[in-house]
């Protein structure tokens, strides 16, 4: 007879994706993927199946996370759209109570990247609907004169998305939020 799981497979998702954020896929043991979830390794291995198993499903799920986080903001018309980026921008400064510095994307772009294009490509697909989507709103603020007509709407929204990766990183390494808050009030110079 097989034995109920006596566990939440969502929360162990998550507390494992914090631990891969925090630390990235190579230098995270099975036993830190242990004590950070609770879970014994084997209820890991027959849950999840192998590490890089459990890190794909952690990845999706911080993708999703942030990317219907970002969605939701950029879509906000009821600010206005130096408002939306400052804040998009922001949350590279201050995470959520609880999550590390930096990003997962980008830490698994930079580590695991140049030796798995599929995830590359994974990585491409969860970031075009937020770049379109900024996109369309630098367009509409342009219609609204917030924006100068004369800006690339696709490249500010390039732009935008290449200073919010640096901003991870320097948050990774323990920029302070005075230096970074000089590099957003700098790029939101461009709008």
């Amino acid at each position: 007879m097989v034995r109920p799981r006596m566990f939440d497979e969502e929360q162990a998702v998550d507390a494992a994706m914090r631990v891969f954020w925090a630390s990235g896929y190579e230098s995270t043991s099975t036993q830190a993927l242990c004590a950070a979830t609770g879970l014994g390794r084997s209820s890991i291995y027959n849950t999840f199946t192998s590490k890089r198993a459990l890190f794909d499903l952690a990845l999706h799920r911080y993708m999703e996370l942030t990317s219907s986080a970002q969605l939701e903001l950029i879509q906000r018309d009821d600010l206005p759209i130096r408002e939306r980026v400052r804040r998009i921008l922001w949350n590279a400064v201050e995470p959520g109570p609880g999550d590390p510095p930096g990003c997962l994307v980008i830490n698994t772009a930079v580590e695991l990247g140049p030796t798995d294009p599929e995830l590359v490509e994974l990585l491409d697909r969860d970031h075009a609907p937020k770049l379109e989507a900024l996109a369309a709103a630098i367009r509409t603020a342009q219609a609204a004169g917030e924006v100068a007509a004369d800006r690339d709407p696709t490249a500010l929204a390039d732009y935008v998305y290449v200073v919010l990766g640096g901003l991870r990183v320097a948050a990774r390494r323990g920029a302070s939020a005075g230096a970074q808050q000089s590099v957003i009030e700098a790029a939101l110079q461009a709008f």
